[in-house]
């Protein structure tokens, strides 16, 4: 369902994201808000798409700290952005818990998760949601599948089930080809939010987003 760009059909939205991304979390808060004022929220099929901003991180992730300071060039710049997003964070009523987040993650996990909730044409929402409260808000491990499986059971899933999955390696190849698919179309940044031919870039305002909604939403 979600292999390819969904161009010139508007029923579709897809959301091109990774759960360690701040705007990401960002971006997909003010496209609920921009949804919950318009008229066709339900006839609209949000489909997330795997995209690691850390391709290469280590299974088992890296401190954070470590981490950031040789990407920014010192601790105290990663703190300066932690503030930047945190500040835009609370504008639109999300919680930066930036002092409990010990460990950046890989993502793949997380994302085959999603996968297979998707694949199953199950709504993803409130697992995605989940996902980017725990990192962000509560500073779980989401690179973890013992973490994972236990957000997949808060969401109401079966948490066995889910760890069963985990523990496999299916999925894998499907998320890692459907990534690959997206860069070669040429994303490199996200959010990247695309709606029929329209394409949201970053963590746009509320009133962007529902603009671009309004334009595409069918007669």
């Amino acid at each position: 369902m979600s292999e390819h760009l969904a161009t010139g059909d508007d029923s579709f939205i897809q959301i091109v994201s990774d759960f360690i991304c701040p705007w990401c979390w960002i971006g997909e808060e003010n496209l609920q808000r921009a949804l919950a004022a318009t008229e066709r929220r339900d006839d609209r099929r949000i489909i997330f798409v795997p995209y690691q901003l850390n391709p290469h991180m280590p299974a088992a992730g890296m401190d954070r700290k470590a981490y950031r300071s040789a990407k920014f060039g010192s601790w105290a710049h990663s703190q300066a952005l932690d503030a930047q997003v945190a500040e835009a964070g609370r504008a639109v009523g999300l919680n930066f818990a930036y002092d409990r987040v010990k460990k950046t993650p890989n993502t793949l996990a997380a994302h085959r998760l999603v996968w297979r909730e998707q694949h199953a044409g199950r709504n993803t929402v409130p697992l995605v949601r989940a996902l980017f409260n725990a990192y962000f808000a509560q500073g779980q491990d989401i690179g973890d599948i013992n973490v994972l499986a236990d957000i997949a059971g808060e969401t109401g899933l079966d948490r066995l089930d889910a760890l069963s999955f985990l523990v496999s390696s299916e999925g894998r190849a499907e998320v890692l080809a459907l990534e690959a698919t997206f860069r070669v179309a040429g994303i490199r940044s996200v959010p990247s939010i695309h709606i029929g031919e329209q394409v949201i870039s970053g963590a746009q305002p509320v009133d962007v987003m529902l603009e671009v909604l309004r334009r595409c939403q069918p007669a």
